[in-house]
């Protein structure tokens, strides 16, 4: 991006962010910005509606209890939907809304920029620690 595109794009973002709802901005900002939000938003978005247990199995390393406070609070926030069957044993899907879907298309390229980046990372990181 050129230096123009940055401050445009800049300006743009300081016209949304203002005072208004900044408690509600923050808390979802807290918890769609972790790293197992990001991957229950990306599990979903590629593999489409899933159980829970399934869920689990795509994400590596996310323990039940913070998998299960993972889709609460997205599904509080509207970014995933959960659909209960009247079955026996019960059975739970979940599934991106749309909003989850838009916050999808957001911060895919940031996935990309980083996927993309990463020699620079690791040059940047050999760098530093030479530096120490």
């Amino acid at each position: 991006m050129t230096d123009d595109e940055i401050l445009n794009a800049w300006n743009a973002i300081c016209k949304v962010i203002n005072k208004d709802n900044d408690d509600l901005k923050s808390d979802i900002l807290n918890h769609v910005g972790n790293k197992w939000s990001l991957f229950v938003i990306h599990t979903l978005g590629v593999d489409g509606r899933m159980r829970f247990s399934n869920l689990q199995k795509n994400i590596t390393g996310i323990s039940q209890k913070m998998l299960t406070k993972c889709v609460r609070e997205l599904e509080r926030d509207g970014l995933i939907s959960r659909t209960v069957y009247p079955e026996v044993p019960p059975r739970v899907e979940y599934e991106l809304t749309s909003l989850g879907r838009g916050f999808l298309v957001q911060v895919t390229p940031l996935w990309y920029w980083i996927a993309n980046s990463v020699e620079q990372f690791k040059e940047a990181r050999g760098n530093y620690e030479k530096s120490k």
